[in-house]
Order: C-alpha cells, then sequence, then structure tokens
C-alpha cells in the first residue's frame, strides 16, 4: 500500500499513482477521492490522470466502462481543474457519443476561457457530426485545427482511404518523382528503371545523385507502374519548393504548395475515400508549432484535404537544404505491395529493396542454385528467384526460427516451381547439407549478420570464413553477392573482386561487394573503381 503523502505535488503524486493496479486505484483511491472535501479533492487531481493512463493500459471492457461512467460525472465538478482533468483522460478510454453529448452540454455552459480551450482539444479527439453541428453555430470558435481534426475522424471512420494502385494520372506534364534509396546503390535503381523504360517508355531519368533516382513521366501511367520497380526504398511525387523567408512568409507559400492544382489533382487520382495525409518536417525534429501553423493554413486553402496523424494514406514532407524548402507528397503503403510474401521476419532481416537490389547486382543466369549462408527470413533468395532463371535455391542458417519463417516467406512469394531446401547450420559445415559441396553453387547472394541487431562475435573471422567458403563452393564463373560490414578482401586467388560500392545501412557504411570464381586460379585484385572513395552520407555533418 502506497504512503498517504497528500501534500505532494501533483506531478510527484502522479508518478507514485500510476504504479498501481487498476483494483488498487479503483477500490481504495476513488472511494478515497469521492469521500473528501473538495479542498482535498483538488491536492489529490493527479488521481484523474493516472486512471486515465493506467486502465486505458491495463483495464478490461468493464472496467473501462466503470471509469468512463465515474469521469463523465466529474465533468459535472464545481473545481475547473477537475473538470479539466476528467475531459483530459476520457480519450484515452474509448470515449463516444455519451461522452461527447456531456462535454457538448459542457462547452454551452462555460464562460472560461480556458476551459472551452480544453473542451476543444477533447472534441478534436472524439467528436463527431454532433462537435461539427456545434461548430458551425459557434463559427470558428474552437478553431480550425479542432475543426480539422473532427472532419478527419469522422473522414476515417465513415470513408476508410485506400490508394489506388491501377488509377492512371493523365495530366502529369512537368511532374517530377523522386524514388529515394540507400546511398551506394542508385545505380542498380538507375539500371532497373532503364530496363522498364526501354519496355514502356513511360519515363525518364532526369537526374541521379547520393540515394534518389529523379524519373519525369511521358505517358499517363499509375503508381502500380512505378510498384513494379523493387530497388528503391519509398517514392514521392515533388509538389513545389520554397525559399526561405520569414515565418509567415514560408507558412503561406508552403501551403499553397501542399493545395496546388498538382497536389490536388494527384490525391484525387490516387485515393479512394477521403483526402487525409499526415505532415512532417524531414531532419528538423517534431515541428509542433509549425506543423500546426500550416496544416491550419492548408486547410483553410483547401478543406477538402485533411491533415490527419492517425493512418493517413499520404504523408508530406517538408524536406530543407540550402536554403530551399522541397514538399514532397509519398503514399503510404503498408505492407508495401511489392513484398507481400513477407509473413514474419527476424531481428537482423533485410531491408526488402536492399535485398532486390543484391538480387540484380547478381544478374540473370539459367539453371542457377543458389545459397544464402544466413538466410534470415529469406529475402535475398526469393528477389533472386524471382527475376528467374533459378534451378534449386538452399537457405541455411544458425537460428532455427529464421529457418522456418524463411521456408514461409518462401512459400508465399509463390514462385515458378524451384527446388528449395531449408536448412538449421552453420555455413562453414556445408558438407552435411546434402547438395552443398564443392564446386556445386552458381550463386552466393547474402547479407550476414553486422553485429548491430544480433551479437556476432568476431566479425572479420566471419567474413573470412565466408569469402573462404565461397572460393570452394562456388563452380568457376559462380558469383558471391553480399554486404561485407569490414575491410577485407579475400586472399583466395580464385576470387576476383567485380563490384564495389559504399551503401548506407541505415546509420553505417558497408561495402556492397559483387565477387566471380575464375576458371583458372589468378592473383587476387581490387578494380580502380570511383565506387572505392566513400560516398558522402549528408548525416554526417
Amino acid at each position: 500500500m502506497m504512503k498517504r503523502t497528500d501534500k505532494k505535488p501533483t506531478k510527484e503524486l502522479y508518478e507514485q499513482l500510476r504504479t498501481l493496479t487498476c483494483e488498487q486505484l479503483w477500490e481504495q483511491e476513488v472511494v478515497r477521492f469521492d469521500a473528501a472535501t473538495p479542498q482535498e479533492r483538488g491536492q489529490r487531481v493527479a488521481l484523474i490522470r493516472a486512471i486515465g493512463v493506467v486502465f486505458s493500459e491495463s483495464g478490461n471492457v468493464e472496467q473501462k466502462d466503470r471509469v468512463r461512467l465515474w469521469l463523465r460525472g466529474l465533468l459535472q465538478d464545481s473545481d475547473e481543474r477537475i473538470r479539466r482533468y476528467a475531459m483530459t483522460a476520457l480519450p484515452k478510454l474509448g470515449a463516444g457519443f455519451s461522452e461527447e453529448a456531456e462535454l457538448l452540454s459542457l462547452l454551452r455552459k462555460t464562460t472560461q476561457e480556458r476551459e472551452k480551450k480544453f473542451l476543444g482539444q477533447t472534441l478534436s479527439k472524439i467528436g463527431g457530426a454532433a462537435t461539427l453541428q456545434e461548430m458551425s453555430r459557434r463559427r470558428g470558435e474552437l478553431g480550425a485545427q479542432t475543426e480539422q481534426k473532427v472532419r478527419a475522424s469522422l473522414a476515417r471512420a465513415e470513408s476508410p482511404s485506400t490508394v489506388r494502385m491501377n488509377q492512371p494520372l493523365s495530366e502529369f506534364v512537368g511532374l517530377r518523382i523522386h524514388l529515394h534509396g540507400r546511398y551506394g546503390l542508385e545505380q542498380v535503381v538507375r539500371d532497373e528503371v532503364e530496363e522498364q523504360i526501354r519496355t514502356s517508355g513511360q519515363f525518364r531519368i532526369a537526374e541521379v545523385r547520393s540515394g534518389l533516382v529523379a524519373l519525369t513521366p511521358l505517358k499517363p501511367f499509375t503508381l502500380g507502374d512505378l510498384y513494379a520497380l523493387r530497388c528503391f526504398g519509398f517514392l514521392s511525387f515533388v509538389l513545389g519548393s520554397v525559399r526561405a523567408m520569414d515565418e509567415e512568409q514560408t507558412i503561406e507559400a508552403l501551403a499553397r504548395v501542399m493545395t496546388s492544382p498538382v497536389s490536388r489533382r494527384l490525391l484525387k487520382a490516387f485515393t479512394e475515400g477521403s483526402i487525409r495525409y499526415r505532415l512532417e518536417f524531414v531532419s528538423k525534429g517534431h515541428q509542433r508549432g509549425a506543423v500546426r501553423l500550416l496544416t491550419t493554413r492548408a486547410y483553410a486553402l483547401c478543406p477538402e484535404i485533411l491533415n490527419d496523424a492517425r493512418n493517413a494514406p499520404w504523408s508530406i514532407a517538408i524536406r530543407s537544404h540550402d536554403g530551399i524548402d522541397s514538399v514532397e507528397l509519398t503514399p503510404k503503403l503498408t505492407p508495401d505491395p511489392r513484398f507481400g510474401y513477407r509473413q514474419n521476419d527476424v531481428p537482423a532481416a533485410s531491408h526488402p529493396p536492399l535485398a532486390a537490389c543484391l538480387a540484380r547486382l547478381a544478374g540473370t543466369m539459367e539453371n542457377a542454385v543458389i545459397w544464402d549462408p544466413f538466410c534470415g527470413s529469406g529475402l535475398e533468395l526469393i528477389e533472386r528467384a524471382r527475376l528467374g532463371g533459378v534451378l534449386g535455391v538452399y537457405g541455411t542458417d544458425r537460428s532455427p526460427e529464421a529457418v522456418e519463417i524463411a521456408q514461409t516467406n518462401f512459400a508465399a512469394a509463390q514462385l515458378p516451381p524451384v527446388r528449395s531446401k531449408f536448412v538449421c547450420n552453420d555455413f562453414r559445415d556445408f558438407v552435411r547439407v546434402e547438395g552443398l559441396g564443392r564446386n556445386s553453387i552458381s550463386l552466393i547472394i547474402t547479407n550476414p549478420p553486422m553485429g548491430k541487431r544480433v551479437h556476432v562475435g568476431d566479425l572479420q573471422r566471419l567474413v573470412e570464413d565466408l569469402l573462404s567458403v565461397a572460393a570452394a563452393v562456388l563452380q568457376p564463373g559462380g558469383k558471391l553477392v553480399f554486404a561485407n560490414p569490414v575491410h577485407i578482401l579475400s586472399q583466395n586467388p580464385a576470387l576476383k573482386l567485380k563490384w564495389r560500392s559504399v551503401v548506407d545501412f541505415g546509420g553505417f557504411d558497408c561495402r556492397v561487394e559483387v565477387y566471380q570464381k575464375s576458371a583458372l586460379p589468378e592473383r587476387a585484385s581490387v578494380p580502380e573503381s570511383p565506387r572505392e572513395k566513400p560516398v558522402h552520407n549528408p548525416r554526417r555533418r
């Protein structure tokens, strides 16, 4: 039982009450609160906050119903502070029509501006049609931000939004599309785009720079056409840019870009249901004040486009560089439709577009037999098998869970008939796996553990062993495509380094390398290439 300390400050008291169970709060603290004098209740107002948090996290349906009823009663309390705490706690417990009616009744009665402010904040979270009606009568008294949040909540409930993948966009003149990815792999993305261009002629490559391939459309296209590409991380439509000015001018200019004709055209063409977006300032922190000002101004310019932080199908990102703010619109597709086979993952699983890049680097070959010594969730094997020409795949991993997940994902990918074998085994003991042996494999493709999320031990020794095993297992002409986290080369003259690029692996650099086994032993060499030089990482300033 907690020590009675009525004189403690509200925050400190809340921290103590927050540690109690639902039963302790309800059977002891609420009973004590209800029996207290008005002065004592005011001193223990932190209980209301603790009730909202603890019951939202741990309470069952019956307990939450009981607490909501108690909080509704507190909305009639003579102490404005108690009423305010009660209205703030209600949304955490799934408040509905009854609670909305109580809050609107209080709104009609109160004359206190601070209470109106908190009522508006609460109604922006739980309000519906009745709240919009009341707001229309009050002519903006509660603010455009509250109105927009209520409209977004109603739209979310009444007209769930989806992104249209197969709707063509016919008006595309002047549009620019950015394919964002990991720096160091932009040439792989470019190669994939060029392959599509040769087939469809829908796009033109406008620019290639670190971590980005920019396209301009030449013909009508769908989102499905863009998501046929697998090597980019995410895409965005560039709505426009704004040069730095004073805050008021910048907010106005950004809001006009966000609601421009090109923005409306894209959103209407590619959205089924209500048009909702989430706004973020990239690399500038939360920027809550700027977000509030900008979304409110955009709503005034175009009420059909609603800012909504919850499950919005689009995001609008403000990216700043050299005094210029670029405004980009991105579809939020979860799960990514390109990788729907991912039934499960392991902690150190590859990022799917990275797996797709490794698969493309491997190239195509007929009747290929492929092995991933650290198969994880199986993405590299799946992505390479999708490109065709594969006779069989082997996946090994020291984790039984990973082997099971890789098997499940491989089956879910619904690939053409491919012989597959997934075995829990250390790659160094490859001879224990039936079918693996010297000169038996056409391609080794893998993203070994880096020691960041899964403990490895001696990482350099791991890579040395991988290179040694590859030299033994690969057929003459066979390839090793892998992510190398350490600065070492194969010491076996049969393995020749054919390609290397320094790649962003989420906060640290890693080398993606392609080796090929020669038919006759030769002296190992490293090709001269600009890719040998470290790629600039804009995050390391």
